[in-house]
């Protein structure tokens, strides 16, 4: 009950003091927007879209961690010290992800969308032009994946270990190997907390504030899928916590209504994630 009293408030707060900037126009908002949906829906897009880049790295890679801790090397230092590195590194501050995108990885990528540039350019994902510092939607999705897998390989760590240890010998005794154990008697029942991994590391990559406004050099109003361009979509909360500290008066109110459209876009996408993890159920 004091969970849902908290949130009663936040949702009630950001009612209250970002609901009217859906009428403001020109003036009232921050980066001369003319209406509150032209600076919103934009960047509505360009949360969801870092957040999908994030978690399509991540997925697999956590995927295959949490089955190498539980399955494959349960109880070898190998898979001790990986849970072990994977739960450190969660504890790793966004703002030190952001110094990392920004002084290593950045650089890193430059070549990187170059290369993507000069041999996909057919593919809309890498139009170009690519761009020279590597300060794209691509090395911020990169970084966020960073972050978010130590919550998603958690979570998988902990539903593959779920999985009874006789349903797996039994798999191993009848002579399959272990990659087709996994495949028969430990994925088909872990489904369901997967897609609860996948959805908890898409609601944090969908609020990362501090590495996405480190990395990424955002162009306002732009809707793009362009990954490796200097023209980037921005992130409500980067949006805002670069915006807050000018902002003023009614541009604070539509800052908070851009808090208020990140909150209802997280719950949405919990809803559906706790939709999809009940169909991912096994009969």
């Amino acid at each position: 009950m004091a969970v849902l009293a908290v949130l009663a408030g936040v949702l009630i707060f950001l009612a209250v003091e970002g609901g009217p900037a859906v009428f403001y126009k020109q003036g009232a908002l921050p980066a001369h927007a003319t209406s509150f949906w032209q600076l919103a829906g934009p960047l509505a897009f360009g949360s969801l879209w870092v957040a999908v880049i994030a978690l399509a790295f991540a997925a697999p890679p956590a995927i295959g961690v949490a089955l190498a801790a539980t399955v494959y090397a349960p109880n070898q230092r190998f898979g001790r010290l990986l849970a072990a590195v994977l739960d450190l590194l969660a504890a790793v501050p966004s703002v030190v992800f952001g110094l990392w995108g920004l002084m290593i990885l950045a650089p890193l990528m430059g070549p990187v969308d170059a290369w993507l540039g000069r041999y996909l350019p057919w593919l809309p994902f890498f139009a170009g032009p690519p761009s020279p510092t590597g300060r794209t939607v691509l090395t911020a999705g990169l970084v966020v994946a960073v972050m978010i897998l130590p919550i998603m390989a958690a979570m998988c760590r902990e539903t593959f270990a779920l999985t009874p240890t006789t349903l797996m010998e039994a798999g191993l005794a009848l002579g399959a190997t272990r990659w087709e154990m996994v495949r028969w008697a430990v994925l088909p029942g872990a489904r369901s907390g997967m897609v609860a991994g996948a959805m908890l590391g898409f609601g944090r990559a969908l609020g990362e504030t501090m590495a996405v406004a480190m990395v990424l050099s955002p162009t306002p109003f732009l809707v793009s899928v362009n990954v490796i361009s200097s023209d980037n979509p921005a992130t409500i909360a980067a949006f805002i916590a670069s915006t807050f500290p000018e902002s003023r008066g009614k541009q604070v109110g539509a800052l908070i209504g851009l808090g208020l459209v990140l909150f209802g876009v997280s719950l949405l996408i919990s809803v559906i994630g706790r939709r999809i993890g009940r169909k991912a159920v096994p009969a």
